[in-house]
């Protein structure tokens, strides 16, 4: 989360790509920085996972992903 507002106090547009288990710890991060980012989760877990699921995981996300950062 420290990125990504360092990113959008520079004026780049960005949104958060974090796995399930993070949803809790995202938004006491959040809370802590006075900061309400743009955040996508994505199923849980990740680290493990072969090239197709993962390109299988950001096929489902990217419209969410692309509504985000297109936001006003």
């Amino acid at each position: 989360m420290h990125d990504i507002k360092g990113l959008e106090d520079l004026g780049v547009v960005s949104v958060g790509i974090c796995s399930t288990d993070f949803v809790q710890a995202a938004a006491a991060q959040n809370r802590s920085l006075g900061y309400d980012p743009a955040v996508v989760f994505v199923p849980h877990p990740i680290q493990d996972r072969t090239d197709e699921e993962m390109r299988a995981i950001a096929d489902q996300a990217f419209d969410s992903i692309i509504r985000s950062v297109s936001k006003p």
